[in-house]
């Protein structure tokens, strides 16, 4: 029997079982597809793959009675199909059989990429303060001065600017007390990077500006003097996703240098001024930072490591750090020596000491004492103090060598680049929960309850997950989570036909992305926090740009507000433009792309590859073909419809939607057939017409909450869920008997991975 037969999805057809004699299914097996597929469904050099998946036994015996065996398919009779898919099914096929043949552990684990810089920028942090965000502070607090001059009695006007984006022209700001030929202004705040990686500033303006960002002393972009016509100034810095960082652009329209004011007896002549701060945000255009990512509250400064780690391996379908390399080992002693050059040089206002103070050296080892235990999570035994730290002063000629010593040695110790995931101290179990809702070290809070021993239930774990889901470091690692889901953690390429969609230009394709993260967090931090939403609401966020091109009536400046878009037709994600746009073709929809997006997002079923790769057939060769006609025929052999006999109807109920999703009624001239049927686990073919409809029939079967659990647990723990024992059982009936509240999922997977209690069984596995 062919692998991909038996691992594709689920086929249409409700032929009824016959009631015939049926022989052992252990011996079908045997005679009819050891050969093919080896004694325990492992494979074999012909057909390699294991005969894993997520079928029912009558679905697989459907699909046995139908296709098998390889070289006589249809011979082997209803009786025998059902014994042989009953018998494959429990020895070796199912989740539960995987799980009973091989069960899955709880592994150690390193720390991944994100894990490592984030738990450094937080110990470096603890010394220096660790920026907090507050969303209900937008913009930037602007400070406008009568000259080039930052003096207070200078100062005329101080106001919140939402944005940066002026054009005086050879206007003042503020007319009656400014004159339009000589001003300053100031902005100071916080921006948010929304993800991690590299971002580009870019200050537009015909005058002198400063920005700085991070670091209030050392300007990112310095055009105070300026030479020749240039107006546009760029410069790229690494940033943590879900952290603030301390912001302030400096503006003057004034002649820089020697003021010479008082010697004119004439005003001189008003030039044109304007400003502008923009950012292209890591793999999208350049756009001016808006509101929300900017806040008047200033922050912190945040030590980002710059030195370039290897990818972590995604294969699993969640980042899995379960394996050393030596490129990754590299990296760490790199990162080490970088975060103690940078701790030395400022060492003094770490510690708090002076170089001619009596004290330093006590301050100094207080210092280190500290930064090691941070490290760790955890204070130290007397053990890891002598070799940590006194040693490290013993031996060194000085106190900032030993500082050094102590930091390199204490940032490339196993007890900061692992978690345990059988340590079963308070410790322990922050450092978890620290690692599963933030991908950091702990803070002071939860420090202090494991100290108190108040991280000894699973009632105090709770408490402080749900202290800690507020911090917008969580909150940015939800949306992390929710875009991986979704398949667009990393921004597609959404090209699409000029001929078809001239409007549909870069700037469009990026609004759609910033539609969707809103959609995404209103669902989570909004009341109810109920998942159905991410299925069924009919809303959709739109400003300006985007009602134009949908045919929305909003003014052309209008800021992203919740709209309703064909109310009848829309469903959540489901028909969000964005995903409608990425799984889709240049000119067409693509039943195939969405069909497979919702089979493995939404449904979370597994997929293998087409045994052969196979090119679309091209709309001109079937010029009169609607989409859905096309694919019917290019999947119409046997050999395809086992795979697509369920993508394809999936992706039928969302034709609905062109290829940037906006809704049609016809394409070619013919009415839209968005009608076809969901076979469900329990074999049951169910009709829907359209996106709503799809959704529907899609949440009434579970599968979705199903998928969505394991999703949430893969993402934030980077551990297999079936390693927990009953734990999945557990969450899924917690989170479907709570109204599908996300926000108390994400506690309740915190409290199974930090709590001792529920994985003492599989814990027991690890040692």
């Amino acid at each position: 029997m062919r692998t991909a037969i038996l691992l594709g999805l689920f086929t249409a057809g409700t032929t009824a079982l016959a009631a015939d004699p049926a022989r052992d299914g252990a011996a079908v097996y045997k005679a009819d597809c050891a050969r093919c597929h080896g004694a325990r469904g492992e494979g074999s050099k012909e057909f390699p793959k294991p005969l894993i998946g997520g079928r029912s036994i009558g679905q697989l015996a459907r699909l046995i009675a139908k296709t098998m065996p390889e070289d006589d398919p249809g011979t082997l009779s209803e009786a025998d199909a059902r014994s042989v898919a009953e018998y494959i099914h429990g020895a070796f096929y199912s989740e539960l059989a995987r799980e009973r043949n091989r069960p899955a552990r709880i592994e150690l684990a390193r720390l991944t990429v994100g894990q490592y810089r984030n738990a450094v920028a937080d110990i470096l942090g603890s010394f220096q303060g660790i920026g907090s965000w507050d969303s209900s502070k937008p913009g930037l607090q602007a400070q406008y001065y009568k000259n080039r001059r930052y003096r207070n009695s200078d100062r005329v006007l101080e106001r919140v600017d939402p944005v940066v984006r002026f054009d005086w022209g050879t206007d003042a700001p503020v007319p009656e007390k400014i004159e339009p030929h000589e001003f300053s202004i100031r902005w100071d705040g916080s921006v948010l990077a929304p993800e991690t990686g590299e971002y580009e500033f870019i200050v537009k303006t015909e005058h002198a500006a400063r920005l700085y960002i991070n670091d209030p002393e050392k300007p990112l972009i310095d055009a105070w003097v300026k030479s020749g016509n240039d107006t546009e100034y760029k410069a790229t810095i690494h940033l943590l996703g879900g952290r603030p960082y301390n912001l302030k652009l400096e503006f003057s329209k004034a002649k820089q240098g020697v003021d010479d004011s008082k010697d004119k007896k004439e005003k001189p002549k008003s030039l044109p001024a304007s400003i502008r701060l923009e950012w292209r945000v890591p793999g999208r255009p350049v756009e001016i930072i808006p509101a929300r990512n900017l806040s008047t509250v200033r922050s912190p400064k945040v030590f980002v490591v710059a030195t370039a780690f290897p990818a972590d391996d995604k294969s699993v379908g969640y980042v899995k750090a379960t394996t050393i390399s030596k490129a990754w080992d590299q990296a760490t002693t790199e990162a080490a020596l970088e975060t103690a050059a940078h701790v030395v040089a400022r060492l003094d206002a770490f510690s708090g000491s002076k170089p001619d103070a009596q004290d330093r050296g006590e301050k100094l080892r207080s210092f280190t004492t500290r930064f090691v235990e941070r490290a760790f999570r955890r204070p130290l035994t007397d053990e890891e103090r002598k070799l940590f730290v006194d040693t490290q002063f013993a031996t060194a000629k000085t106190p900032e060598i030993a500082v050094r010593r102590a930091v390199l040695f204490a940032l490339k110790s196993p007890r900061f680049l692992y978690l345990d995931p059988s340590g079963r101290t308070p410790h322990d179990v922050a450092a978890r929960l620290a690692a599963v809702l933030w991908d950091s070290i702990p803070d002071k809070p939860l420090l202090d309850a494991a100290a108190q021993g108040k991280l000894a239930t699973e009632e105090q774990i709770r408490a402080q997950a749900e202290r800690m889901l507020t911090d917008v470091r969580a909150r940015t690692k939800v949306r992390a989570l929710l875009l991986d889901w979704l398949r667009v953690e990393q921004p597609p390429d959404l090209s699409k036909d000029p001929k078809h969609f001239a409007e549909f230009a870069p700037e469009v394709a990026a609004d759609l992305r910033t539609s969707l993260e809103l959609f995404l967090d209103d669902v989570v931090w909004g009341e109810g926090s109920d998942y159905r939403r991410f299925l069924t609401d009919d809303s959709i966020y739109l400003n300006g740009r985007l009602a134009k091109f949908y045919g929305v009536d909003l003014p052309p400046d209008a800021d992203f507000r919740r709209v309703k878009l064909e109310p009848e037709a829309r469903a959540g994600v489901i028909s969000h433009p964005y995903l409608l746009a990425a799984f889709a073709y240049t000119a067409t929809s693509s039943p195939i792309h969405r069909g497979v997006f919702l089979s493995r997002s939404v449904l979370g079923r597994s997929l293998q590859q087409p045994p052969e790769a196979v090119a679309p057939l091209a709309p001109d060769l079937h010029p009169d073909l609607t989409t859905r006609k096309r694919v019917e025929l290019q999947t119409s052999p046997a050999m395809c419809t086992t795979c697509h006999g369920m993508i394809n109807p999936l992706g039928f109920g969302l034709e609905h939607f062109d290829a940037v999703g906006r809704y049609r009624k016809e394409e070619k001239g013919k009415a839209i057939d968005a009608k076809a049927g969901f076979e469900n686990l329990a074999g049951e073919s169910i009709p829907f017409d359209g996106a709503r409809s799809l959704a529907n029939v899609l949440l009434a079967s579970g599968e979705p909450a199903r998928a969505f659990v394991d999703q949430c647990f893969h993402s934030l723990v980077r551990q297999p869920i079936r390693a927990y024992g009953s734990a999945r059982a557990d969450l899924e009936r917690k989170f479907t008997s709570r109204s599908m509240n996300i926000r108390e999922l994400l506690v309740e997977v915190a409290v199974v991975a930090a709590s001792t209690s529920s994985n003492r069984a599989a814990l027991a596995d690890v040692r």
